[in-house]
Parts: structure tokens; C-alpha cells; sequence
């Protein structure tokens, strides 16, 4: 199965797969957050980033400009962290021996 990103993630949010990537590899390191809710957190992560990109780059005037800048970045952070779990997983299933 062959993704092309390039189709559903921005190319200018790209940077927040591997900076997810490093948040979730610190979140793993420290004991403060359990392992099944690292996916959440780079989830609510990868929004807010994605939310300060996209509302720092739009031209917001009406209530549709809006509702369409916080669609975006919802999406757009939710498909980067997914890329980031993906990633994640990609380079533990290449190293695991079996």
C-alpha cells in the first residue's frame, strides 16, 4: 500500500510529523504519561500546531473563514500525528526480529 501524503497532508506541515515524532519519543521517555495515550496527546498536539500555522496564515473575516481555518487544522493536525504514529511504528516493526 503506497500513501502519498503529498494528496492530504500540506506540504508546509510536513515539519510537524517528525516534531511529533520527537514529542511522542519524550513523552515514551518520561513516565508521566501512559503509553496508550501518547496517540491522544500527539493528536491534541498536532492540532494546536497545526491550529497556530493555519490561523497565522489565513485571512479571517467571517464565520466561515473561521469554521473553515479550524476544519483545516483539525485535520491537518490529525492526519500529521498520524503520520507521526505511523513513522513510529514503521521503524519499530523494522527492528523487531522475529
Amino acid at each position: 500500500m503506497n500513501l502519498d501524503y503529498m494528496n492530504y497532508i500540506k506540504p508546509e506541515l510536513l515539519v510537524l510529523i517528525p516534531a511529533l515524532v520527537f514529542v511522542g519519543y519524550c513523552l515514551k521517555s518520561s513516565t508521566a504519561v501512559a503509553d496508550k495515550l501518547i496517540p491522544a496527546v500527539l493528536a491534541a498536539v498536532g492540532v494546536v500546531l497545526a491550529a497556530l500555522y493555519v490561523l497565522a496564515t489565513t485571512a479571517l473575516g467571517s464565520p466561515q473563514d473561521w469554521l473553515l481555518a479550524l476544519f483545516t487544522a483539525a485535520v491537518q493536525g490529525l492526519l500529521c500525528a498520524a503520520g507521526a504514529v505511523y513513522a513510529n511504528q514503521c521503524v519499530k516493526q523494522k527492528n523487531k526480529s522475529e
